[in-house]
């Protein structure tokens, strides 16, 4: 649910001193920002039923990337399914009362989820896990795992997937609070860390979004101390899977949720580069114990539009990008976009009128096991589903699911 905060988008304390503390940790990429886009929303959508959106072919784009007709395939929507805790009147203002109550938008996400009828689901922000998601969804074909944010957090990230596509073998959770210790493990970096000079101010509390509510309690104490910044509350869950086709391959699915404030850019790059980290001793953990070479594929709500620091870091690593000067020249894991690979990234998958812009993304790694076929299809800017902003009749959540299909390659 993050969206009127990034009104200040652009504005990021990049230069931190914590940023700059943890560049002794990692590396992370410099490029020139592109403009961002806006749309203006106006009227809401006052009737009709949820969509589902289809998945559109890769060669109906004009890119080259056929698939085999009797290739193995799956697909994975990656979908922040907005937590009823932060669905509150005074931040949808613009969304029919029908459309934040409990028991209309858990029917509208359930009915959307068995309609995509996806082989994995990566959800953010689920806080009825255990009460309602879990039963639901899996009397529908599906297992899953998940986890609960820190702290007091009642949401979290989960990964769903059908039993009779793919067979859990490997999980581990991430829990971004950790760089907090790595900071405390480390004197070195907390002495250059508190002789350095403090410029960066906390701005939650400028913020007219349901972030407000969790920012008196995160952002208690000294923001400037990074085990105070580092804190965040944020987390992610990463497996790997066999997949039930006659090479069982291997896939690992991670998913995440970074940190939502645009003014500690120094903090997401840093969950991200963490999140880079511990995937690539997970895929260098599971290469050994199984004998193999599982394929990787990130997706989650990066709370980053397409060319701010936080997407470059994670795309600077795909062929089509170039190196940052000044930087290794290859990430733990190199990604690429699915949507910026197929058909370019879409204009928005966040709608509010507040703000309307790309947050989520599923990337995978390039390799020769396993290549997009297909995406999933988002309106237009001027669709009557999302004129007014979302949540609405249409759509019931403030985010749009997004998608693709993947084939195994077997050449």
């Amino acid at each position: 649910m993050q969206w009127f905060a990034y009104l200040l988008h652009g504005n990021s304390k990049l230069f931190h001193p914590l940023f700059l503390m943890l560049r002794s940790v990692f590396v992370l990429p410099r490029l020139p920002l592109p403009s961002s886009r806006r749309i203006h929303l106006t009227k809401m959508s006052m009737e009709a039923e949820p969509l589902c959106p289809k998945f559109t072919p890769v060669e109906q784009t004009g890119i080259n990337s056929t698939s085999n007709p009797e290739g193995f395939k799956f697909s994975v929507v990656s979908y922040n399914i907005l937590a009823q805790v932060y669905v509150k009147r005074e931040f949808f203002p613009h969304s029919p009362s029908p459309c934040l109550k409990w028991k209309a938008r858990s029917q509208a996400v359930l009915g959307l989820l068995k309609s995509l009828r996806a082989d994995f689901f990566c959800l953010q922000e689920v806080d009825e896990y255990e009460d309602f998601y879990r039963r639901d969804v899996e009397q529908h074909g599906y297992s899953s795992i998940y986890i609960q944010r820190s702290g007091q957090k009642r949401d979290g990230c989960g990964v769903f997937y059908k039993h009779d596509i793919a067979e859990l073998v490997l999980q581990e959770n991430i829990e971004y609070n950790d760089l907090a210790n790595l900071v405390n493990s480390n004197l070195n970096l907390i002495a250059d860390y508190n002789d350095a000079s403090l410029a960066c101010s906390n701005v939650a509390s400028k913020k007219s979004d349901g972030s407000v509510m969790e920012g008196a309690k995160e952002d208690s104490g000294d923001s400037n101390d990074p085990h105070v910044r580092l804190k965040r509350d944020c987390v992610g869950i990463m497996a790997a899977f066999k997949l039930m086709e006659p090479s069982h391959h291997l896939v690992i699915v991670a998913n995440t949720h970074l940190y939502w404030d645009p003014e500690w850019t120094d903090v997401k790059l840093a969950q991200a580069e963490y999140l880079l980290s511990r995937l690539a001793l997970f895929k260098r953990h599971v290469s050994e114990r199984f004998e193999c070479t599982p394929s990787v594929i990130v997706a989650g709500d990066f709370n980053s539009t397409p060319g701010d620091p936080v997407y470059r870091y994670l795309v600077s690593g795909s062929p089509s990008s170039m190196p940052p000067a000044g930087c290794s020249d290859e990430l733990p894991i190199p990604l690429c976009s699915v949507y910026a690979y197929t058909r370019g990234e879409p204009p928005f998958t966040n709608c509010t009128p507040g703000f309307t812009g790309t947050l989520d993304y599923i990337f995978f790694s390039p390799s020769n096991y396993i290549r997009p076929v297909s995406f999933l299809e988002l309106p237009e800017a001027d669709s009557s589903s999302v004129v007014g902003g979302l949540p609405n009749y249409y759509h019931p959540s403030d985010h749009l699911p997004i998608g693709a299909e993947f084939e195994v390659i077997t050449e």
